[in-house]
């Protein structure tokens, strides 16, 4: 059984985990994080999370049983928790986005004495529809006459970051295997024919969407697109605790879910 603390436990995400954490033969929930001014501080972590009580209060530490964190919180709780897990040589996941360049660069610099697993998504579909996309831009790469990659994702009204990080991954994947050099985001006014260089990003955001992304490869005559929807958020908590349960046995490194997944 691997003892597992939930960083961010009082969020949307965090009482998901907390949820199906509670409900796994193979964990423990050790600790449900929270700033110490958060209100939800000293109630019992399952009631808010609508799974009963389960003797764990949201705290803002964790005890010496803890043998992984998960972080989904925002970007400077996932710096803060990054700093503690370092002092205290804890594994982390961190399933948190719209990190600035600074906080990337302390998690790759933590990975050398910890190990981190780190993904923009922890959803095991969305992961394989980037290896199949990877694939797709893999062929497609020096199609006659050239192919146009763009990107369509969907998340509720209250996501903060855009693109979404899901999103900026499958455009890195796509950019990298097929040389493209430029990326938009939308598209106004007279902007000319479409570069063959180009990738392009589309944000919606709209209502309780959990997520939704579309890749389109389009060449004149044909068009393929791969779409991976989510319809609740336990996929991200499930893959997040199959990444803890990873991450806790692994040696320091980063690592991303095709790691945790064998992809």
């Amino acid at each position: 059984m691997i003892g597992i603390a939930i960083h961010g436990a009082a969020g949307r995400m965090g009482q998901r985990l907390v949820a199906l954490g509670s409900q796994d033969e193979d964990v423990q929930l050790t600790a449900a994080i929270e700033s110490d001014s958060h209100p939800l501080i000293g109630q019992d972590a399952g009631v808010i999370a609508g799974v009963g009580e389960i003797g764990i209060s949201f705290s803002p530490d964790w005890d010496s049983d803890t043998q992984a964190v998960i972080d989904f919180s925002v970007p400077a709780g996932a710096e803060a928790i990054t700093r503690a897990c370092l002092e205290r040589r804890t594994p982390l996941v961190i399933a948190t986005t719209g990190l600035s360049d600074d906080q990337k660069a302390l998690i790759e610099q933590a990975a050398e004495e910890i190990p981190i697993v780190w993904a923009p998504s922890m959803s095991t579909m969305v992961n394989l529809t980037m290896k199949l996309a990877t694939t797709a831009a893999e062929v497609l790469k020096d199609y006659p006459g050239g192919t146009d990659v763009e990107i369509l994702e969907r998340h509720h009204r209250f996501k903060e970051d855009s693109p979404s990080g899901t999103a900026l991954r499958f455009g890195n994947l796509i950019s990298e295997a097929m040389g493209l050099t430029s990326a938009v985001h939308g598209r106004e006014g007279q902007t000319g024919a479409r570069p063959r260089n180009e990738l392009a990003y589309h944000a919606i955001r709209t209502g309780d969407n959990p997520g939704e992304h579309t890749i389109v490869f389009g060449v004149l005559g044909e068009t393929i697109e791969l779409t991976v929807k989510a319809s609740n958020r336990d996929c991200y908590a499930l893959g997040a605790i199959s990444a803890a349960k990873f991450v806790a046995l692994q040696q320091p490194g980063l690592y991303n879910m095709y790691d945790v997944l064998g992809l």
